[in-house]
């Protein structure tokens, strides 16, 4: 895979790189970069140190395979997942040139899914909900699927490699521990990048979080550049309305204060209409995170939603359709090749990654 990863350091740039790049990113801009020839391998405990300014324009990923693994979720108008299609059900354009699919598109292939959860104030408080759903999650998964997991705040640290173990990966749930900051770009980009899934597995990243970085590392922009590169499909469990009922209610209370009052609290108004902003540019970012990677956004009103929601992404795992093919376009440039995948039925949407970078 091929990019420059950058970093920013202060918030007040952090929201602004957000608020312009959930309506502003267009794959083909992005930059290439030569292809690095061993692969990564995951670190024990993969971090950013913080004193790291840029990461090696080819420290990357590539794309080996002449064959395409493209996960796709198809749904019914009601939003319900549709089971029982076939290769005939699909058509797959590359770069808007239609793609024959092999004979076992549609083979059943695991899943390994990266478990990222955040552990900053935001969320610390409700870290016994987390641990339910996350447990809960693991039940659901197929007996070939792995799970592995990630806590950030101000720190990113594997608590759990790659496992079948539900009883290690409850071992794994005791050791996440509140911290303060939010470290959400880099835990996507290195749970995308160094926690590698095994050849020929679905590449997954579930997070909680309510996707506000605290602006001391990587850039939302390579963030999801990796998660493209490593064809990961992405779905977060977003908290940003359970945090805005919060600043919402308590902004209007002080709002209807006496005159005096709101002079008083001038400031705690200001940080909180600045916090609602950045909760505007955060699910914006989001949505265009799962969108490109194929995956979805889900926004529970109460940390009581978690188990039910972790439920639903177990299922559509088990539920995805694995299509292959053999790209046409055989030329090694590394470059980015944009994908469409449609249902034959007008009824059904079809969710996939938007593309996938080729070996060079």
């Amino acid at each position: 895979m091929w990019g420059k990863l950058s970093i920013t350091s202060s918030f007040a740039l952090k929201l602004n790189l957000a608020l312009c790049l959930a309506g502003c990113f267009v794959i083909a801009g992005l930059p290439r970069a030569n292809a690095q020839n061993a692969k990564a391998t995951p670190s024990p405990t993969p971090q950013v140190k913080p004193d790291e300014q840029e990461i090696d324009r080819d420290d990357v990923i590539s794309v080996t395979t002449t064959e395409v693994l493209l996960p796709a979720t198809v749904r019914d108008n009601t939003g319900q997942l549709v089971p029982g299609l076939t290769r005939t059900n699909f058509r797959v354009f590359e770069d808007s040139i239609e793609q024959p699919l092999s004979d076992l598109g549609l083979r059943q292939v695991p899943v390994d899914v990266v478990l990222l959860v955040d552990a900053s104030s935001s969320v610390s408080d409700n870290l016994d909900d987390f641990r339910r759903a996350a447990e809960g999650f693991a039940a659901h998964l197929a007996s070939a699927d792995r799970i592995s997991l990630i806590q950030f705040d101000d720190r990113v640290l594997l608590l759990q490699d790659w496992t079948k173990s539900i009883a290690q990966l409850r071992r794994a749930l005791r050791r996440v521990a509140p911290g303060m900051f939010t470290r959400f770009n880099d835990a996507m980009l290195l749970a995308a990048r160094d926690q590698l899934p095994r050849a020929n597995a679905r590449h997954a990243i579930i997070v909680l979080t309510d996707g506000i970085d605290s602006g001391r590392g990587t850039t939302f922009a390579a963030a999801l550049r990796a998660a493209l590169q490593s064809q990961t499909t992405v779905y977060v469990v977003s908290n940003t309305q359970i945090e805005r009922a919060k600043k919402e209610s308590e902004l209007s209370l002080l709002l209807s204060a006496s005159g005096s009052a709101q002079r008083f609290n001038e400031l705690r108004i200001g940080d909180l209409r600045l916090g609602l902003e950045a909760l505007d540019a955060s699910e914006r970012s989001l949505e265009q995170l799962t969108r490109a990677t194929g995956g979805r956004v889900y926004k529970p009103t109460s940390f009581n939603d978690l188990e039910r929601i972790y439920r639903e992404v177990a299922e559509e795992l088990r539920h995805q359709y694995a299509l292959y093919y053999s790209p046409l376009n055989r030329t090694r440039d590394g470059g980015f090749r944009r994908v469409r995948v449609e249902s034959t039925n007008p009824k059904h949407q079809v969710s996939a990654r938007i593309g996938y970078f080729a070996p060079k």
